[in-house]
């Protein structure tokens, strides 16, 4: 009976059946039109629409590419579920000059090594991050508030292939989530905006299938994490070993404390561990290689006019968790000493970043370094391996209006290699945002 309910509900809002009311709510967050329904006729509830924009606004994320709470939500009258439907409209425009890097973002992995002809200059235009999205609030008397989420953008193909790519896909419950998600050893509160998609090189934002559980104390100032997470391993293999399938999980795992009026404040220690399997050709085994990493990330907010960011990371084999590192296949290389054995690589990074709230939720500036590094062990495998990148940059935002946001941001970044070659280049972006 339920389900039949359920249907018809959804069928009221495809099709205009049954009872549509509408109500405006109004915050400094966002502003959402609150569409109640029911099969059966109602006065309009007031509560309802403020319960259903409670739910949302509590279980918005902040941070590192995430998105505000969507604009159209259609809810049931007694606030048992509710769907939001959002996304926006981004355009980038960039110019690089002095050196182009070859890549749709400003990775320093990508800088070329060598100045030609071909990668003095390059603009380009690209609307491939504009993002959709769905949330689902569904307050259940057995399990509590249960939310899921779906979000794609447009990055899924060859660069500018404007292909739709999946980004998260979860569902939240109990302190538990499940399915596709951003990974458990990004701290997503400490990284600044930046015009450029990718973000400091020093960062890890990147997505993970997992399983998570989270838990907070002490009235939300302590909060902890653990996860299992599908492993993605980037090695350099050579003839004497071979991919195999992975057999263990990443396990990430943190512990946070914030402070402040609204908890706007914290650190957060994080680990990860890695177990990376592959084969051994001279052997015709298999074995395994240790990863592992630490990491201090926070973001600190004095004042309403001031914000810090910053992480620092270190480990062995850890480039899924390193974004300039990412898919570099330097998690392990053959030993530079002994071609018949294999070693994880030692690595590091950190970021630190400000902004300056010029007129606050309005106008803003920030800006800040980024760099990672590929330590030798035993030597070096190639004098052309990745050493060390660098990120610097400043930017300036402003929301014309709680849709519209334009900004500037000014980029340099370098690539050293083991061989102490270097290679280096400037981004000039622009960028148009409307969310709706």
């Amino acid at each position: 009976m339920k389900t039949i309910r359920l249907i018809t509900v959804v069928l009221s809002i495809l099709f205009g059946m049954g009872n549509l009311a509408a109500q405006t709510y109004s915050s400094s967050e966002y502003s959402p039109i609150i569409y109640l329904m029911s099969v059966e006729d109602f006065d309009i509830d007031s509560n309802a629409a403020d319960n259903t924009s409670e739910d949302f606004a509590q279980t918005m994320r902040t941070g590192f590419q995430q998105v505000q709470n969507p604009q159209f939500i259609f809810a049931t009258r007694n606030n048992r579920f509710a769907l939001g439907i959002g996304g926006y409209v981004n355009l980038r425009t960039s110019y690089d000059f002095k050196g182009a890097v070859d890549n749709i973002d400003f990775v320093p992995y990508s800088i070329p090594m060598s100045a030609t002809y071909a990668n003095r200059q390059r603009i380009m235009m690209d609307a491939t991050t504009s993002r959709l999205f769905t949330k689902a609030v569904v307050n259940s008397r057995q399990l509590g508030r249960i939310v899921a989420f779906v979000d794609m953008d447009f990055r899924g193909g060859a660069e500018f292939s404007y292909t739709p790519r999946l980004r998260s896909a979860y569902v939240s419950m109990l302190g538990f989530t499940a399915g596709r998600d951003v990974s458990t050893f990004c701290d997503l509160d400490a990284a600044p905006i930046t015009v450029d998609f990718q973000g400091p090189n020093a960062y890890n934002f990147n997505f993970a299938t997992l399983l998570r559980y989270e838990i907070e104390f002490l009235d939300r100032h302590l909060k902890a994490g653990l996860a299992a997470e599908m492993p993605v391993v980037s090695g350099t293999y050579d003839e004497a070993f071979a991919p195999i399938s992975q057999r263990i999980p990443d396990v990430p795992i943190y512990f946070q404390y914030a402070w402040g009026e609204n908890r706007q404040s914290h650190f957060r220690a994080s680990a990860i561990l890695r177990n990376m399997y592959l084969h051994n050709n001279l052997t015709d085994d298999n074995t395994s290689l240790f990863g592992w990493g630490l990491q201090a990330s926070g973001r600190i907010e004095p004042c309403d006019y001031f914000v810090l960011y910053f992480n620092g990371v270190y480990g062995k084999g850890i480039t899924p968790y390193i974004q300039d590192l990412t898919g570099s296949g330097l998690d392990f290389t053959p030993n530079p000493a002994n071609a018949e054995q294999i070693q994880t690589m030692p690595m590091w990074s950190w970021q630190v970043a400000g902004q300056v709230n010029i007129i606050p939720s309005t106008l803003f500036a920030s800006g800040g370094y980024s760099t990672v590094r590929v330590n030798h062990h035993n030597g070096y495998y190639a004098e052309t391996q990745y050493k060390r990148g660098t990120y610097i940059f400043g930017n300036v935002f402003y929301q014309v209006n709680p849709n519209l946001r334009l900004a500037l941001e000014y980029l340099h970044g370098s690539r050293s290699n083991m061989n102490d070659t270097k290679g280096e280049a400037n981004r000039l972006s622009v960028m148009v945002q409307y969310n709706f």
